[in-house]
């Protein structure tokens, strides 16, 4: 029942992994986010729904696969979109708010469901479990037909702005290095592709990313490390909230102060650390106090990751065709590890899951000089570009703006 569990949560990403880079080049070819992102949001909402009408393992399978498969082009869908307005030194704030709300959702998606589960029990004849799935697959799809009406497409055609409005939204990206406006968005989506697939970059972050949620596994199963504290269903529900509320804001905090310092890597190593800290304290004690203060310092390492994605979104930041696939590629490796980490946590290593949070140590200390790695090499190459800078006869010789310097 265990392995049946953990293949029910990993089948999710495969369907997500297989549909990342395409969402995104088909997000960048349709030049519609407006249109596309709330359509696979309703979409999954609908599958949602039918989770609800599943009467055996296989139809639950069947569903999750289609689930992650509709859902994938969402979070790198919406990571393009908002890396397209905002400038380089914006976006981890702007990513963050929308980490808070995933953290907000495994928040108050737990209280939900604890209400639900204990009070919808035989409510017209359907188990609790099922009402669950046809509540917030419902909410999903109504919210899926308001963001058509809300979210902007692109500077360039967001149909509700001015002329001048566009050109202002434009002017801001040419400054901040993002290339000439004649130069903006001219490469292919097929360029796009074949340039972020030969870009070492994308692969070192994208399997420092793997690891990185190996390491994060534990997010899935927090009602499970919080029920080894002995308490039943509905207060282990409960208890998941705090940790994930204290995380969205601490994610907000961080992701703002990274912004208005210009820095990435030294917020991620911050919040990486603290989570090992809190690995550590959970894999050396029983103690509920501790445990459930461990919990706390786990579930803010989603902060160091808000940052991350700034990071990643700057790092690729002057051709948007490529910077769809990059993201997207990035984000499929990130969900490679899902795959794995969802095996990380049988029932027979509870009740301590020392075994799991040792695994979850180690990965975590990898990613994190992986990290580390590459905040070297893109200072390496800020100090090359001032070198080329001081040496240049033309400004036409040098490859970048004039000032431009990776964020690191």
């Amino acid at each position: 029942m265990a392995r049946q569990y953990a293949t029910v949560l990993s089948i999710f990403s495969v369907g997500y992994i297989i549909m990342q880079v395409p969402g995104n080049m088909l997000l960048h070819w349709l030049e519609r986010p407006s249109i596309f992102i709330p359509s696979c949001m309703a979409v999954w909402g609908v599958i949602s729904v039918l989770t609800g009408i599943t009467r055996n393992y296989t139809d639950v399978l069947l569903v999750r696969f289609f689930l992650g498969f509709v859902e994938a082009p969402f979070y790198p869908g919406v990571l393009f979109l908002i890396s397209r307005w905002y400038k380089r030194d914006e976006l981890a704030m702007r990513t963050s708010l929308i980490a808070c709300g995933s953290a907000f959702s495994l928040a108050f998606g737990s209280l939900i469901a604890s209400g639900i589960l204990s009070g919808m029990q035989g409510t017209l004849g359907q188990a609790a479990w099922r009402w669950l799935f046809y509540i917030e697959g419902s909410i999903t799809i109504f919210v899926a037909i308001c963001a058509m009406f809300i979210l902007p497409d692109f500077p360039h055609n967001t149909r509700w702005l001015t002329p001048e409005e566009q050109a202002l939204a434009i002017s801001r990206l040419t400054e901040d290095g993002h290339g000439t406006a004649n130069e903006l968005g001219k490469q292919t989506t097929m360029q796009g592709l074949w340039d972020a697939v030969s870009d070492w970059k994308v692969w070192w972050f994208g399997a420092a990313l793997l690891f990185q949620s190996v390491a994060g596994s534990y997010s899935i199963y927090f009602p499970t490390l919080t029920a080894t504290m002995g308490y039943g269903t509905t207060v282990s529900l409960l208890l998941c909230a705090p940790p994930w509320v204290f995380a969205a804001i601490v994610a907000f905090a961080v992701s703002r102060h990274s912004d208005k310092t210009q820095r990435r890597y030294r917020y991620i190593f911050a919040s990486n650390a603290l989570g090992a800290i809190g690995l550590i304290m959970s894999m050396c004690t029983m103690n509920t106090v501790v445990r459930y203060i461990s919990l706390f310092l786990m579930a803010q390492v989603i902060a160091g990751i808000m940052v991350l994605w700034g990071w990643i979104s700057n790092t690729f930041h002057r051709e948007p065709a490529k910077r769809a696939v990059a993201i997207a590629l990035i984000n499929g490796l990130l969900q490679t590890g899902g795959i794995a980490g969802s095996y990380l946590w049988p029932s027979n290593w509870g009740p301590t899951y020392r075994y799991s949070y040792a695994i979850c140590l180690a990965t975590i200390g990898v990613s994190t000089g992986m990290f580390g790695v590459m905040h070297l090499y893109l200072k390496h190459q800020n100090e090359r570009f001032e070198r080329n800078e001081q040496d240049a006869n033309d400004v036409k010789e040098l490859r970048n703006p004039v000032g431009f310097r990776y964020l690191v």
